[in-house]
């Protein structure tokens, strides 16, 4: 199926986003964690893991996209989520939510694990499509993004940069982000080329991002 990058015309768009709306509308259900690379589960449906530094709003996010409030645990602690968890989207699609990175008070010991399991997993998933990478719009890219958007180069696999709390950001900070995102595309060869500006409050970029997984779907 085709992307928003490769939309021609506004009657394929309109078909592209109604797409991502019917996948998203389909039941989303928890069905496997995994905190060790041997833990992980056979690899089967399409994959889309959900990275980004601790606090970003991935679970926000993730509940936002399927519309499901207490589908993924939102935490007011950041670092806390350390294991991959695993969503089966209709049976077409499964969500990955993985570990935060870049939480300061995170041990080093436990950095370094979320790395390794992060890597290994990026590296050696054949059925892997997709990561989106969430950087917060409020700031700027850290040191800890860059590392993130290396790793993922290294280990050959497409990430989509998606700007979030979007709704907490002024018109022209917002607009510098979206500049500073559209740069990083460039910069980093495995970035894909369309950058999506969203908001878990008001809804903001959901049906776009919903088109683009629709896109890698089953």
């Amino acid at each position: 199926m085709t992307g928003l990058a490769e939309v021609r015309d506004e009657e394929e768009r309109a078909a592209v986003l109604e797409a991502g709306r019917l996948l998203f509308c389909r039941p989303c259900t928890f069905f496997y964690a995994a905190q060790k690379i041997d833990q992980l589960p056979d690899p089967g449906l399409p994959e889309v893991a959900f990275c980004g530094r601790s606090n970003v709003g991935k679970s926000s996010l993730t509940n936002a996209l399927t519309g499901q409030n207490s589908l993924a645990r939102v935490s007011h602690t950041p670092g806390r989520t350390k294991q991959l968890n695993f969503f089966n989207l209709g049976d077409r699609l499964v969500l990955v939510d993985m570990p935060g990175y870049g939480y300061a008070q995170a041990a080093k010991s436990v950095k370094e694990d979320w790395q390794g399991l992060m890597f290994n997993f990026l590296r050696g998933r054949p059925n892997l499509r997709r990561v989106v990478l969430l950087l917060d719009s409020r700031i700027e890219t850290k040191a800890s993004d860059h590392a993130a958007m290396k790793l993922l180069t290294e280990a050959a696999v497409t990430f989509q940069i998606v700007l979030t709390k979007a709704d907490d950001v002024k018109p022209a900070q917002l607009e510098k982000r979206q500049e500073d995102a559209q740069a990083l595309v460039k910069k980093y060869t495995a970035a894909h080329p369309l950058v999506i500006t969203t908001s878990s409050e008001t809804g903001l970029g959901i049906p776009e991002l919903r088109a683009e997984l629709a896109a890698l779907a089953a």
